[in-house]
């Protein structure tokens, strides 16, 4: 499947997820989250929300966050390296982020070693139609 043609949708995380998160974890990061960790984090940790980005059916990021009082606080956060990428010659990478609302805002010059091409750097302001599907375990654990 080519990310041009990729839908994304953000969904509230889930137990059936988690096969898919763990995989991404464990590419990510040195020292991953264990499955049971996420199983807390969405069952019983009443602070805490977690969130899938797909595309299609495929899990490809995933957030989780603890909402205390009036702040956020990113206990972690992945992207499956195939949809991170964000070089100017990725034209599909390019197209995917700004069909999302992103938008080049810099470029860091030489920044991939393998190549020497430069690093799009981009952002994306987060709406209200973000923070619903951020929500949406809440409170699934007591």
């Amino acid at each position: 499947m080519s990310t041009m043609d990729v839908k994304l949708r953000l969904a509230p995380m889930t137990l059936a997820d988690l096969d898919e998160v763990v995989a991404i974890e464990r590419v990510s990061f040195p020292t991953p989250w264990t499955p049971a960790a996420f199983r807390y984090e969405i069952q019983q940790n009443r602070v805490a929300r977690c969130s899938v980005m797909r595309a299609e059916r495929q899990v490809v990021g995933y957030l989780c966050l603890w909402e205390i009082g009036h702040e956020i606080h990113i206990t972690n956060l992945a992207v499956h390296p195939a949809f991170l990428e964000v070089r100017p010659g990725n034209a599909p990478a390019v197209a995917l982020y700004g069909s999302l609302g992103f938008q080049v805002i810099g470029r860091r010059s030489g920044y991939y070693f393998d190549t020497g091409e430069d690093a799009l750097v981009m952002e994306a302001r987060l709406g209200d139609d973000t923070v619903g599907a951020v929500a949406g375990n809440q409170g699934t654990g007591s």
